[in-house]
C-alpha cells in the first residue's frame, strides 16, 4: 500500500491576504490558484520551497460563521503546522526580520532546534530543524 497526505486545509479569512502572507513572508510558492465560480470559491494550494511534492496547504476561505469562528484557532491553541528547515538560524532570522511573531524562543530539544511562531491569523507553527538521524529529518 502506498498512501500519503497531500493537502492540509487551512481555513483563512481571505484568499489574497493569505497568499500574500504565505508567499511574501514565509516564502511559499503558489502551486495552484483555480477559480471555482459555480461554488463561489477558489482552489488555492501553497507549498514551502523545496517541498518536492510533499504535503501542501489548501487555503480555504471561511464560507460560514462557524468556519470564520475557527480562523486562527483550528487546533484550540496547540501548534498546528510544522515547517521543517535545513537551516534553522537562517530561517528564524529571515522570519523575524519579516515581522513574524515568535511566541516561543528557539530551544534545543532532543529532536532538534525549534521555535514557535504565529501566522497572520494566529495559528501556531513550529519552525524546526530536526537533529541528524531523527526519523522526521527529511529536509537538508
Amino acid at each position: 500500500m502506498d498512501q500519503s497526505i497531500v493537502y492540509v486545509t487551512l481555513v483563512v479569512r481571505d484568499y489574497d491576504e493569505a497568499i500574500a502572507f504565505y508567499t511574501g513572508v514565509l516564502g511559499f510558492t503558489v502551486v495552484e490558484d483555480t477559480p471555482l465560480p459555480a461554488e463561489q470559491k477558489r482552489w488555492v494550494v501553497v507549498a514551502p520551497p523545496g517541498s518536492g511534492g510533499g504535503a501542501a496547504l489548501l487555503l480555504a476561505r471561511a464560507a460560514t460563521p462557524e468556519q470564520a469562528a475557527v480562523v486562527g484557532d483550528q487546533t484550540g491553541g496547540r501548534v498546528f503546522l510544522f515547517l521543517a528547515t535545513d537551516d534553522f538560524d537562517r530561517d528564524h532570522r529571515r522570519l523575524s526580520t519579516a515581522g513574524v511573531t515568535f511566541v516561543r524562543k528557539p530551544a534545543v530539544e532532543p529532536y532538534g532546534m525549534v521555535a514557535v511562531f504565529l501566522d497572520l491569523y494566529g495559528n501556531r507553527w513550529d519552525l524546526v530543524q530536526y537533529a541528524h538521524g531523527h526519523p522526521m529529518k527529511r529536509v537538508g
